[in-house]
């Protein structure tokens, strides 16, 4: 920019200034525009055990309004990536920003947060636990009774309210778990691995309470190894191995760009035997979800031609569609589907 003008001598003596006062200027407007844009982002983390790099470059965005998937197999970082984000491990290099602000202390009282790691006070009441982490984020017993009522008869333990926590069976005290995280009305909520330990009907009933939350504008991570739950709750994601991002957008988006020829099928039936057919390049599987990876698109009609010569039960036929679990076997180049690593 050039500051010389015959018009204004009177700034002459400050002209050396203004590359400052425009640099200033700059600073501000991606300040507030990272507030407008995200609410979070963590930008180019690393974290070293030793000579192990667990979190290696680690940079992504989480927008508003949204739920954000966190995700790679057991090992990849997720975990290790968390705890620096809630400022309980400090990064050995790089930094975490929360609405344009470099995160502290008083972060960590404005997030709900669910480690992988479960604690709770085993010989105290349900609504006494409820209670006390209530009061560690600053809520009275008054202000958070309504909530946490309607959460114990949400999750069913309004009547195990009185009973001591280890009295409760695992998947029991896991929902106390996690309303103790959102028993104070956070705006931004990060989960860590929250299905584990959970029933089928539990898992489905904490998938609803989740949605429900996003619903009410809640800002939500959600970290986890499996792939399903990712898929069915997360609008963007990224996906972490070995401690570096190797993938990340939104959700939608990625599906698309890898599906090219792939047709995705839910069957009860085997139907392994299709990686055999001339026409089909590769199977995968994802319990009852294979992907089906085509030689040639409009080779489609001839998969389903077999299916229904072979009279396999079909629940769902799609081409040009792919899951994220074949993603990440994709990107991740772990053709097994074992998703258990080394460091979290």
């Amino acid at each position: 920019m050039n500051w010389e003008s015959p018009v204004c001598p009177a700034i002459s003596p400050f002209i050396e200034f203004f590359p400052l006062i425009e640099r200033i200027c700059l600073n501000w407007v991606i300040k507030n525009l990272r507030k407008s844009l995200n609410s979070l982002e963590a930008v180019k983390l690393v974290k070293l055990f030793g000579k192990i790099r667990a979190v290696d470059g680690v940079s992504f965005s989480v927008p508003d309004n949204k739920i954000f998937g966190l995700i790679g197999r057991n090992g990849a970082g997720k975990t290790t990536t968390i705890r620096m984000i809630m400022n309980i491990l400090a990064p050995d290099s790089g930094e975490v920003i929360y609405k344009g602000e470099k995160i502290g202390d008083k972060f960590r009282s404005l997030v709900g947060y669910l480690p992988e790691e479960r604690g709770l006070y085993k010989k105290m009441k349900v609504i006494d636990t409820i209670n006390f982490f209530a009061d560690v984020k600053g809520k009275t017993q008054e202000q958070v009774k309504s909530r946490a009522e309607y959460y114990l008869k949400k999750f069913e333990l309004y009547d195990r309210r009185l009973s001591k926590v280890d009295e409760l069976s695992k998947g029991n005290q896991q929902k106390v778990q996690f309303i103790c995280t959102i028993i104070h009305n956070p705006d931004f909520i990060i989960l860590d691995e929250p299905f584990s330990g959970l029933d089928p009907v539990n898992t489905e009933l904490l998938k609803e309470i989740i949605l429900e939350l996003k619903s009410e504008g809640k800002i939500i991570i959600l970290s986890t190894h499996l792939m399903e739950f990712a898929e069915k709750l997360c609008d963007d994601i990224v996906l972490i191995n070995n401690g570096k991002v190797v993938l990340s957008g939104p959700l939608q988006e990625l599906k698309s760009r890898f599906a090219g020829d792939v047709a995705l099928l839910e069957t009860n039936d085997d139907v392994q035997y299709l990686s055999q057919s001339d026409y089909v390049e590769r199977v995968g599987r994802n319990g009852n979800q294979y992907s089906v990876r085509l030689k040639h698109r409009e080779d489609a009609h001839n998969l389903l031609s077999e299916l229904v010569a072979r009279d396999v039960k079909i629940q769902r036929f799609a081409v040009n569609d792919i899951s994220l679990h074949e993603i990440f076997l994709q990107v991740a180049g772990n053709e097994s589907g074992n998703l258990n690593g080394g460091v979290k």
